[in-house]
């Protein structure tokens, strides 16, 4: 029996990350909170009310110290604390102008010189600010995470792959199978959609923000650039640490 072995959000898109022990969830919405921000660079003219792609956002992808920051969103105060370990802790407010300029500038140091800069923090209109077009939520399999660890010949933190609900007990890739078919999470019922194609910011460490493993080749040795899956949530309900997840039947 597969059980929700980790739960995680992103508030702010490519900046930070937050261990939950449960999430409500909502039929045709993301995890409350996940990619409710982006930070638009200064090439990008996106501002939150359509969805747009990736490009437009400074990410892990191009600028892998991003990879290292923690965070914490105290919905009822309205403040975002942040920690990286290459600089002083930061608290504001996310919908705040001033708040907004000192989260800019508190992060301009983790920018590559050769990258276009970390322009404005923007909230999205609808729903989070996810790599699809359509609010999904990441599910990952911790026994496909152990495979790659083993082929690349050490440990290496889930935390790269930036996923929303981690499984455990599953077979090795047995998600890939889920395309197109129903699973149960507790209280929850997903659509299995699609797999997560993945980039460069999965070589960052997530405690030092260095590259220092090549996930991407690793997956091209089963001849593919995939990891987890998107999901679309079909109904209303709650997911535990520890509640079992039903995978769907052939």
């Amino acid at each position: 029996m597969a059980t929700v072995a980790q739960i995680w959000r992103y508030p702010i898109k490519s900046h930070g990350r937050e261990a939950l022990q449960a999430v409500p969830l909502s039929a045709g919405k993301t995890l409350p909170w996940d990619r409710h921000w982006a930070v638009a660079h200064e090439n990008s003219t996106a501002d939150g009310s359509v969805w747009v792609p990736c490009q437009n956002f400074s990410r892990g992808a191009k600028a892998p110290l991003l990879m290292a920051i923690n965070s914490r969103w105290d919905a009822d105060r309205g403040q975002m604390h942040m920690r990286h370990p290459d600089l002083p802790d930061l608290q504001f407010n996310p919908d705040d102008a001033d708040d907004q300029n000192r989260f800019l500038e508190w992060s301009a140091p983790l920018m590559p010189e050769n990258r276009a800069k970390s322009a404005r923090l923007i909230r999205a209109a609808e729903y989070g600010l996810t790599d699809t077009d359509y609010p999904s939520v990441s599910i990952g399999n911790l026994s496909s995470h152990r495979a790659v660890s083993q082929k690349l010949g050490r440990d290496l933190s889930a935390l790269r792959w930036r996923t929303n609900i981690w499984l455990d007990g599953l077979a090795p890739w047995e998600e890939f199978d889920w395309i197109g078919r129903i699973i149960e999470i507790g209280e929850v019922q997903f659509e299995i959609c699609e797999r997560v194609q993945r980039c460069l910011a999965t070589t960052a460490n997530p405690e030092t923000g260095r590259r220092d493993a090549d996930t991407l080749g690793i997956l091209q040795t089963w001849d593919h650039q995939d990891f987890c899956v998107y999901a679309r949530v079909l109904n209303t309900g709650t997911i535990h640490l520890n509640d079992s997840a039903k995978a769907p039947t052939p």
